[in-house]
């Protein structure tokens, strides 16, 4: 059952990477990034709903406290998926991929404000070798010459704090209800705020243009099929865990937009790119037996 559970988080994992490059190939056609971001969240809110209705029982939505941190859950996914792919139309796949998957980090300083979580000389280093990653990775020292604009990197940070918000909101929720019904709740949320800078024209159009399958396959390898497996396999799978085969997700979306998208990365960036990944994994693996949620879920 644990091999079985650890497979579906990493077909979880796998298809999240996917998506990045799914919708960098949407955004290449000329479709704006909130449009690519609301299709992920609609078709996903359509298929979590399916599956709360295929679950009987109580989920909780009569709960007032469940729909309030299912609110804040919505509120962070949906800057999260606004923000990533915003990162990607102004940097790259590989770098927007990366820096979301830095959400570790900011929770960790706020937890270290809210003294929430004890500082240490661990934690200060692995936080100091990802912002040297950050450094390496979107070469701040020349940013346009290698094809990394400052929205870019801004919007890929964000889209990690805005990872951190639906964790926090997702993990005080769950108490109250059940995980279809905190994603049903979140995905409403998201439709609800970027169905108005996605322009209702332009979702109308997308619907009936030719990239209507990239949409569809955006959305639920991006938001139903990945959240599905996800929740299951998390059940039998330890949080050290989950927080190593979370790799999975930007290296998927890193060799998509290389191999797929024909991105190119510098010596210098691969370099930061994996400082990043090792540091922010140590990072969650070691916050796996404490309160704090890493990247990858609510542990």
């Amino acid at each position: 059952m644990a091999r079985v559970s650890t497979a579906l988080v990493i077909l979880a994992a796998l298809c999240w990477g996917l998506s990045g490059g799914i919708g960098g190939m949407l955004m290449a056609d000329g479709w704006s990034a909130y449009l690519v971001s609301f299709y992920r969240g609609a078709i996903g809110l359509l298929l979590v709903l399916v599956w709360l209705m295929l679950q009987p029982g109580d989920h909780g939505l009569t709960s007032q406290r469940l729909w309030c941190w299912s609110v804040i859950a919505g509120l962070g996914v949906a800057g999260n998926f606004a923000f990533y792919f915003l990162s990607i139309s102004r940097s790259s796949v590989a770098v927007a991929a990366t820096l979301m998957y830095c959400a570790p980090v900011f929770v960790y300083l706020v937890s270290f404000a809210l003294k929430l979580e004890r500082p240490s000389a661990l934690k200060w280093a692995a936080i100091v070798v990802v912002l040297l990653g950050i450094v390496l990775l979107t070469r701040v020292y020349g940013m346009e010459a290698g094809g990394v604009t400052a929205i870019g990197v801004a919007a890929g940070l964000l889209a990690g704090v805005s990872y951190a918000v639906f964790i926090f909101g997702f993990k005080y929720a769950a108490p109250h209800g059940s995980p279809q019904a905190i994603l049903f709740i979140a995905f409403s949320v998201l439709v609800m705020i970027l169905v108005w800078p996605a322009d209702v024209g332009q979702i109308m159009t997308a619907a009936y243009s030719s990239d209507w399958p990239l949409f569809v396959g955006l959305g639920v390898l991006g938001a139903g099929l990945s959240f599905v497996l996800y929740v299951v396999g998390l059940r039998n799978v330890a949080p050290a865990v989950a927080s190593i085969v979370a790799m999975v997700e930007p290296v998927t979306a890193s060799l998509f937009g290389v191999w797929i998208l024909n991105e190119s990365l510098a010596g210098s960036q691969v370099i930061g790119m994996m400082l990043i990944l090792v540091a922010v994994t140590a990072l969650s693996v070691y916050s796996g037996a404490s309160r704090l949620p890493s990247r990858w879920g609510v542990h």
